[in-house]
């Protein structure tokens, strides 16, 4: 077997054993310093060959999550992952307060665009109504850690996308909307792996998994003003719940 498949969507065994290992180091399975199974028994556990398991654990140490060491095995890196806070009241910058020196986000874009059916469930508008749709990359100590995109109603945010390039953060701009604070409604917490686009501005390796966090937030009076998708590597960040 020189290039094994899974039974599901022909992904490469070798990068389904990559996975697998970032997900045990994630889900605390493995932490820093941990020796992982011997390539013998790694190969035992997914049914594959040393030479696949050899590529899996290649692409991990070409990503930096694990490193070998001769005569004493693989360990798990120790790289320090940040924790962002999911509440009633989550915003990125007090979330990671005290956790990195400089906090930065940058605008990628704005447009209007009319919502799917999803997005006016959960602005609770009609669906295609206007609404318009915000792009952003956040980064703490230069490192990319979130990259975001944000819905929000037209008719009561026409100008958001202007807005916030001036203001800078979602709870200014709201501010600017006479919104004095907003909470989270609901939040939802998935993982896959990073897209093309992601990859790139998220500066990932190929295969890397992100969290993805699909959030609703509200005004006082509890009504939908915002629906996002955030997407976070799951190397860098952990989302405590």
């Amino acid at each position: 077997m020189t290039d094994q498949k899974s039974a599901l969507g022909g992904v490469a065994l070798w990068r389904r054993i990559a996975d697998a290992i970032r997900l045990d180091i994630v889900g605390g399975k493995l932490a820093a310093g941990d020796r992982l199974p011997t390539e013998a028994a790694l190969a035992a556990r997914f049914s594959a060959n040393r030479h696949t398991v050899r590529r899996a654990l290649a692409v991990l140490a070409d990503e930096g999550v694990v490193a070998a060491e001769q005569g004493r095995g693989t360990f798990v890196r120790s790289a320090r992952r940040l924790s962002y806070p999911i509440g009633r009241r989550t915003r990125f910058s007090e979330g990671l307060a005290g956790q990195a020196r400089s906090l930065s986000t940058q605008h990628l874009g704005d447009k209007i665009e009319n919502a799917t059916a999803s997005i006016g469930r959960a602005l609770a508008i009609p669906t295609g109504a206007k609404v318009v749709r915000i792009e952003g990359l956040s980064s703490a100590d230069g490192r990319p850690l979130s990259r975001s995109t944000t819905w929000l109603a037209y008719r009561q945010f026409a100008d958001f996308g202007q807005r916030i390039i001036e203001m800078t953060s979602f709870t200014a701009t709201f501010a600017s909307y006479g919104i004095a604070d907003y909470a989270r409604a609901s939040t939802r917490i998935s993982a896959r792996h990073a897209d093309v686009e992601e990859t790139k501005l998220l500066a990932l390796s190929a295969g890397a998994i992100v969290l993805v966090s699909e959030a609703v937030d509200e005004d006082a009076e509890g009504h939908p003003i915002s629906y996002a998708l955030s997407r976070f590597p799951a190397e860098r960040m952990e989302l405590v719940v």
